[in-house]
């Protein structure tokens, strides 16, 4: 039974199941929304952009920008980072020493890493013989040797890394860059995520949280696992790119018909922007049936390039391919991509995993360098290497190591860094960063700095509060910058 002015209305069960069914295509409408607006007019993000610019128009920079686009190379597990970019002889003389004055490591020993370090390029960068092909491109490295982060646990350095908090969910790097400059191919998501985690905070990674959902990240192929999972390219792109029930020209009216009683809408109330950011997704995933097949389709790549990638060959045809289609991304003016890699949780069993992992990626990362290079590309292109944390230069059992959240290594190449640089550094054992600290606040800062955006003033109003990605933290790291 209703009620309406006083008058008593029977329903029907075909009559209820309908006005439910209705309720909950609202509530799913209110959720793609984003919370109110998806181009905010008092945004200083759309300086030049006009009131009525798309959300995903591109913006001009706060800064001078050294980066145009990101590409962002998450190594999900927590990668050695006295094993591969962190050298440290000290610990290779103290080797099967107990562990001192640290709580808890009662009879800990420390392992000295099985791989040699050698110095390369004209910088004398020392890497592990893990990564002798990123090696080769030491002089456009620059190794963050001082990094650390809250905890040291996966799951909440995980999504530290990607959004700045594991307490509250917020809207990641990836949001906040698209939100802070828009993309320069209105055919493409402006931001785009290849084989990304499962575990460890799954999708809010490459969420938006509160930013309208424009700005979430796209995901594209299998997703990174844990140990033995590392997933891969979806062998047919990206699912339901095509429609198999309408054509282009049929989903073309439908989409020109959604426009028509938006404006409607709008003319009834000019004060009302949300539907018009739901268009604008609609619109895009219209016209990524376009670009996106030939996009995915490396077929007309040259072999020498497939080569460079160590495409068509193992352990790095899958790897190979996520870097390949990075690059392809990235000179199709996507903002920001994401690379998944997972597998680095190597508390057993290391010297055979750790080698693995190292031998799938590491040719592909440095055709990655290579061929932005080559292009013209690598200037602007900041690309960046990294986990949520390192491991412990003590040993755990005999073949591995522990979390360790006090000091690990990213490093950064291109988009305006020091080339054959090391910034920071842990201490003599690699156990905790002394120099040059960098948390996760720092580097997400420095990363927005690069870009020309202000972290301080890149805000947005949610809940009578302006968020920003570096909460009330955060320090720019102006000696890496070039």
């Amino acid at each position: 039974m209703g009620c309406c002015n006083n008058r008593v209305t029977a329903y029907s069960r075909r009559d209820m199941l309908n006005l439910l069914g209705c309720g909950f295509g609202s509530l799913a409408l209110l959720g793609l929304f984003g919370r109110r607006g998806f181009a905010l007019p008092s945004s200083p993000m759309l300086l030049g952009a006009g009131a009525d610019a798309s959300p995903l128009a591109p913006k001009a920079p706060m800064l001078a920008a050294r980066a145009k686009r990101v590409i962002f190379l998450c190594m999900s597990g927590g990668p050695s980072h006295v094993d591969t970019f962190d050298y440290k002889p000290a610990l290779a003389e103290s080797d099967g020493r107990e562990v001192s004055g640290r709580r808890g490591l009662r009879g800990a020993k420390l392992l000295a890493s099985p791989w040699k370090f050698k110095p390369y390029g004209k910088s004398g960068l020392r890497i592990s013989d893990l990564f002798p092909s990123v090696g080769a491109h030491a002089d456009e490295l620059c190794l963050l040797r001082g990094m650390k982060t809250d905890v040291p646990a996966h799951a909440q350095a995980v999504l530290k890394m990607h959004t700045g908090s594991f307490q509250f969910v917020r809207p990641s790097l990836g949001a906040w860059t698209l939100y802070g400059l828009g993309t320069e191919n209105e055919n493409l998501p402006g931001f785009v995520t290849i084989s990304p985690p499962t575990a460890n905070g799954g999708s809010q990674n490459y969420g938006s949280a509160f930013l309208p959902a424009i700005y979430q990240g796209t995901r594209l192929g299998g997703e990174s696992r844990g140990r033995g999972r590392r997933g891969g390219m979806d062998p047919d792109g990206l699912p339901n790119i095509k429609s198999g029930e309408l054509t282009s020209k049929a989903q073309r009216k439908q989409v020109d018909l959604l426009q028509r009683l938006n404006r409607e809408h709008a003319k009834r109330h000019a004060d009302d922007r949300e539907v018009e950011g739901v268009i604008e997704s609609f619109e895009l995933a219209f016209r990524m049936q376009a670009e996106v097949p030939e996009l995915m389709d490396l077929t007309g790549e040259k072999k020498e390039t497939l080569d460079l990638y160590g495409i068509g060959s193992e352990p790095t045809d899958r790897f190979g391919r996520q870097c390949l289609l990075a690059r392809r991304l990235a000179e199709r003016g996507v903002r920001f991509i994401e690379v998944g890699h997972g597998g680095w949780d190597t508390h057993r069993n290391m010297r055979a995993d750790l080698e693995r992992n190292c031998g799938e990626i590491d040719k592909p990362i440095s055709g990655l360098l290579a061929d932005l290079k080559r292009r013209g590309l690598l200037k602007d292109t900041l690309v960046v290497w990294g986990g949520e944390f390192g491991r412990t230069p003590h040993a755990q059992g005999d073949d591995g190591r522990d979390h360790n959240n006090q000091g690990f290594t990213i490093w950064m190449a291109g988009g305006g860094v020091k080339g054959g640089f090391s910034y920071g550094s842990t201490d003599e054992t690699g156990a905790e960063a002394v120099d040059g600290v960098m948390n996760i606040h720092d580097w997400h800062a420095t990363v927005l700095h690069l870009l020309g955006l202000d972290h301080e003033r890149l805000t947005f109003n949610y809940a009578g509060r302006d968020f920003r990605l570096t909460d009330v933290h955060g320090v720019v790291a102006k000696d890496i910058i070039a």
